[in-house]
């Protein structure tokens, strides 16, 4: 496959990703997917239809799912890490809240699995710098980051992917198109490995994401850092406030057009994701009605679509020893996997 995600390499990722949805739904006990986030602040709309829901579709298929909280990966672009605590645990309320399951999914952070990161020196090893450097993903990594100098950590961001895909032998990445390259770089460590030394590793698959890309209330791509997103945490009237001051555009007449309408466009789909219903239908109920009519209608759908789960994050956040126990027990797991790993690699090196 490209390590581009267009052209050839784009199109046999989409294919295989349709391939693997039929063996998915057909045996879906054969597959183990690694995912996550960085513990950088509340996850909003943006994550729950992007990555968010569709972990819990898999989960409840059968896959067995490990969920990473990533704050080693917090200081790629950040020169500390700010109310990492607080993240680490609010994270962990809004997959519960969202519908990750903790008697089966694994939910564990990066400082409490030693083995894992330990993998990082032998898998640097299988890859060159070139290869680093000329990988897309951190390429704009590295011009989106906050830091005054890029540290080695951004530069070898997708090795430490690797190593946490590869520690649990994870065998299926959901993942964006964006990310492909990424990805492709954990396959090619996964080969190599296993050539020069042993078969320790699958090759890991890409599944694609029919998810959405949502942009923000200024019209920017949605992100926690920009103050644009609606967090599932927020209440009824900072959603209000937020749908509120939303770009939208001078046309009083509303209608689904992404490419020439991307504003209106993704509050119309905010709400028809909301409604499980289609943009299309949406937007033609608005009509004439503006701007106004539209953000009522996103406000109400979101608050309505949003209230379990405000309600469930809420119950979890009063018990932070819960969440600490989830944490516990996922880390616990998580270790006596990657020291397993970690054994068979240096077995396989010795050899």
């Amino acid at each position: 496959m490209e390590t581009t995600p267009d052209g050839g390499g784009l199109r046999a990722a989409e294919e295989r990703s349709r391939e693997l949805e039929q063996r998915i739904a057909a045996e879906p006990g054969a597959f183990r997917i690694l995912t996550g986030d960085r513990p950088t602040g509340p996850l909003h709309l943006g994550h729950y239809f992007g990555t968010l829901a569709n972990r819990v579709r898999l989960q409840r298929a059968g896959v067995e799912l490990f969920v990473l909280v990533a704050d080693y990966q917090v200081l790629t672009d950040r020169d500390v890490a700010d109310h990492l605590d607080e993240y680490v645990e609010g994270l962990v309320a809004d997959y519960l809240a969202a519908g990750i399951d903790p008697s089966t999914a694994t939910i564990f952070r990066h400082s409490a699995v030693p083995a894992l990161n330990q993998l990082m020196l032998p898998f640097l090893s299988l890859v060159s710098i070139a290869e680093l450097n000329r990988n897309p993903t951190v390429k704009d990594e590295i011009a989106s980051s906050r830091q005054a100098s890029v540290s080695g950590l951004m530069f070898t961001y997708p090795v430490h992917q690797a190593a946490d895909i590869l520690f649990c032998k994870a065998n299926l990445v959901p993942v964006g198109k964006d990310q492909l390259p990424h990805q492709e770089i954990t396959r090619t460590i996964a080969r190599r490995f296993n050539e020069r030394y042993a078969p320790v590793f699958p090759v890991p698959d890409a599944l694609l994401s029919a998810a959405p890309s949502l942009l923000g209330t200024d019209g920017q791509k949605m992100s926690k850092s920009r103050g644009n997103a609606i967090a599932l945490s927020a209440g009824p009237d900072e959603t209000a406030r937020l749908i509120r001051r939303a770009v939208t555009d001078d046309d009083r007449h509303i209608t689904y057009e992404p490419e020439t309408r991307p504003q209106v466009s993704t509050l119309v789909q905010i709400a028809a994701l909301c409604q499980g219903r289609d943009p299309h239908a949406v937007a033609a109920e608005i009509g004439d009605g503006g701007a106004a009519a539209l953000k009522k209608v996103v406000t109400d759908s979101v608050n309505e679509f949003l209230r379990p789960i405000r309600d469930r994050r809420a119950e979890l956040t009063a018990d932070p020893a819960y969440l600490r126990r989830v944490l516990g027990a996922g880390e616990e797991r998580a270790n006596e996997i990657a020291n397993r790993t970690l054994e068979e690699v240096r077995a396989a090196m010795a050899s």
